[in-house]
């Protein structure tokens, strides 16, 4: 879930960052994703409530970047998505009467916490205005 939704985040930002001085539909961003637009809205709420977006409506309306891009980093779209650890645990809970069983998942889980800092120590210097600099 996070890999897409954090690339979904960072298209849609990216679009609108190639296009700043416009406000774009829901249907042109879904035809850049190859998606719908329902989903767009859905996703544009979400920025919208980040404050990383700004939407108007009507017959000129769409959405904007409600920020410069060198006041977004790619950390914070990665915090944005973040509800859990990068990596999942097993769905099957490990047999407590197991020495491994009993202490994988906190094991794990420190594991996983120094991951996911390592991704975010890694995301916190690019902005979006770098990452649409170097890669658009």
């Amino acid at each position: 879930m996070i890999r897409s939704k954090f690339a979904i985040y960072v298209h849609i930002l990216s679009l609108m960052g190639s296009f700043p001085e416009e406000w774009l539909t829901s249907d042109f961003i879904a035809g850049s994703l190859n998606s719908n637009a329902a989903l767009v809205r859905k996703e544009l709420s979400a920025l919208r409530n980040a404050g990383l977006v700004e939407s108007r409506e009507g017959k000129n309306g769409g959405s904007r970047l409600a920020r410069p891009l060198e006041d977004i980093r790619l950390s914070e779209i990665f915090a944005l998505v973040k509800s859990d650890h990068i990596f999942g645990f097993s769905p099957n809970d490990p047999n407590p009467a197991c020495p491994v069983g009993r202490n994988i998942n906190k094991a794990l889980d420190s594991l996983f916490t120094g991951i996911d800092e390592t991704v975010s120590r890694e995301l916190s210097p690019i902005t979006l205005a770098a990452f649409i600099q170097k890669h658009f």
